[in-house]
């Protein structure tokens, strides 16, 4: 202990030191102890608070690294729609160079849907998170729309094909709605697990006649075969360029139809062509509205009066109208881009009620006729109340 001399004489006490230096020894002692305990302490709670701090920075990175990691979902959100009596980038939409066509007013939109995630471009998860937050998004788990091990590249050719398909067929279809006259051939694309065909018809074969008679198109053959009551039909069949015949019993599939457990390709031939310029869209999904836009272009007058009609659904060469995915997010898109008349397949009506926009007047259709008749009523100006709706 350091002890300090005061300047001037000072009473002796018992221990020999002098009161007065005594208390500033004292005052000196404390002043130490009170600047120097508290030190580990800080140190001990400086340790504890960079911990926290690093752990937590830590956890932040993990977090975050998370959620820029792939999930396996797959998120739809509306889409742009088209005009198909209307116009792209200066240019018709539908165009058919050698029929007269009229001119068109109003819109008949097709509409579309963003898709992301799957074999092409995995979301993220705080993407699929986002998109469970947006009542204009959908979340499904991927297995849920692509098989398993499906591929990008796949996926770009399917809809490619899906695309040209819906484009064939909605051609065919508005022909036959115009009655105008048109060619079917029907090839072998696939067969059935079940297949009464395997080992007789091959893949490729193109199927011209059934019982005598020319397989104009796909009604003349399932005629002949629900006509069979399961007796055998013949074929005539163009096989590798030369004509054979083969005879086949065909199975019931338990609803009083008769097939042959065959996959057909169908290949049209149309008296005109018709262009239809839209890139970046695939899928089969806009076939009906191609089919109205053909009609509307074809038909004298305008059928719309004016008026924004948006739709979607397939169609086939008779006219039937399928039902697609992603209604909801079209509908919105509809609303968004003006439509105030949506069509929608009558099997999608479970998807359409409680998700109509507001404003927007849902029409079920479940064939072009009934699509044809709802624009053209509408149109007009009339009474449109007694239209079937959706719920």
């Amino acid at each position: 202990m350091r002890r300090y001399r005061s300047a001037r004489p000072a009473a002796c006490l018992p221990d020999g030191g002098s009161a007065e230096s005594r208390e500033e020894e004292a005052r000196l002692v404390q002043s130490t102890a009170h600047e120097e305990r508290p030190a580990p302490a800080r140190r001990r709670t400086g340790r504890r608070k960079a911990a926290l701090v690093g752990s937590g920075a830590a956890a932040g990175l993990l977090g975050l690294a998370a959620l820029a990691l792939p999930a396996p979902y797959v998120v739809e959100s509306p889409g742009p729609t088209f005009n198909t009596i209307g116009e792209l980038r200066d240019q018709p939409l539908i165009e058919i160079p050698s029929r007269t066509t009229y001119p068109a007013s109003g819109e008949l939109d097709l509409t579309t849907v963003y898709v992301s995630g799957g074999p092409n471009a995995p979301v993220t998860l705080l993407e699929v998170l986002s998109g469970w937050l947006d009542p204009a998004r959908s979340v499904s788990p991927v297995e849920l729309v692509y098989p398993p091990g499906t591929t990008g590249e796949q996926i770009s050719e399917q809809n490619t094909a899906a695309m040209t398909s819906s484009q064939e067929a909605s051609v065919a279809a508005a022909s036959s709605y115009l009655g105008v006259d048109y060619g079917q051939k029907l090839s072998v694309a696939g067969f059935a697990d079940d297949s009464v065909s395997k080992g007789v018809l091959r893949v490729g074969d193109a199927i011209e006649t059934v019982n005598g008679k020319a397989v104009t198109d796909i009604d003349v053959l399932r005629g002949e075969l629900n006509a069979s009551g399961g007796d055998a039909v013949d074929l005539g069949v163009r096989r590798g360029g030369e004509r054979t015949k083969e005879r086949i019993a065909p199975k019931a599939n338990g609803q009083g139809v008769y097939q042959l457990g065959v996959v057909l390709s169908i290949d049209y031939s149309f008296p005109y062509q018709v262009k239809i310029q839209l890139d970046n869209v695939g899928g089969p999904r806009a076939g009906m509205m191609f089919a109205l836009g053909i009609v509307g272009k074809l038909t004298p007058g305008p059928m719309t009066g004016g008026r924004h009609f948006a739709g979607t659904g397939t169609i086939d060469a008779e006219g039937a109208v399928g039902p697609i995915g992603g209604i909801a997010q079209k509908m919105l898109g509809a609303a968004r881009s003006g439509a105030t008349v949506f069509l929608a397949p009558e099997d999608n009506c479970g998807e359409v009620v409680g998700h109509v926009p507001e404003g927007m007047q849902v029409v079920k259709v479940s064939t072009l006729e009934e699509a044809v008749d709802a624009v053209t009523l509408i149109g007009q100006g009339k009474d449109s109340s007694s239209l079937p709706s959706c719920g």
